[in-house]
């Protein structure tokens, strides 16, 4: 038996869901926390992360879960305000399923412990949800399970040499007693006080 503790990625799931939908199509070409990234390029990236994740936690394993991280800035989908709490949604419901959590899949390109994947998909809706809430100007707290899952794993990953493979920028130093949430914002590589130019 494999003692795996599971949590709930659907409260943080609905969080990004809530964020995204109050993006007016003024703000989709502002920049956000990620360089590379506008607005409308987080979206893109947030819909094309939601069905890797989904598809990694049924292990139905293929091109959604081939591609790389950053080999290509993603285009917003013409349908992306439909289609993004949709797969959303399916990602969430998919690691219900105790068997997400046990044995290989694969996301990114990379093959990974169940467990291990949902704590990227945990990072990467906690990281993002913030990226665009900050970017749009949106007030934001992440669920809490999602970001205790998701600085565990960033603080495993900057331990690791070559930063999760090139995922990450640098580390960004925040204050030991800083907010949990602006301690893993640091460790994702991103500053914790980043605003888009000309606001104060």
């Amino acid at each position: 038996m494999t003692d795996t503790r599971t949590f709930d990625l659907g409260p943080q799931a609905r969080i990004v869901a809530r964020l995204a939908a109050a993006v007016p199509d003024a703000r989709l070409a502002d920049p956000t926390p990620c360089p590379e990234y506008a607005v409308s390029d987080l979206l893109g990236h947030l819909t094309d992360l939601a069905v890797a994740f989904r598809d990694a936690a049924r292990k139905d394993l293929g091109p959604t879960t081939d591609t790389a991280p950053g080999a290509a800035t993603p285009s917003l989908p013409a349908r992306c305000r439909e289609e993004l709490p949709r797969v959303l949604g399916e990602l969430a419901e998919a690691w219900k399923d105790p068997a997400a959590w046990t044995g290989m899949t694969r996301a990114g390109g990379v093959d990974l412990p169940g467990e291990i994947a949902a704590a990227v998909a945990a990072d990467e809706l906690v990281l993002h949800g913030w990226d665009l809430a900050r970017a749009t100007g949106q007030e934001y707290a992440p669920d809490q399970t999602a970001l205790r899952a998701s600085h565990a794993f960033l603080l495993a990953a900057a331990e690791d040499g070559d930063r999760g493979g090139g995922i990450f920028g640098p580390v960004v130093p925040v204050p030991d007693d800083a907010p949990l949430l602006e301690r893993a914002v640091g460790l994702g590589g991103r500053d914790p006080g980043w605003k888009p130019m000309g606001c104060g």
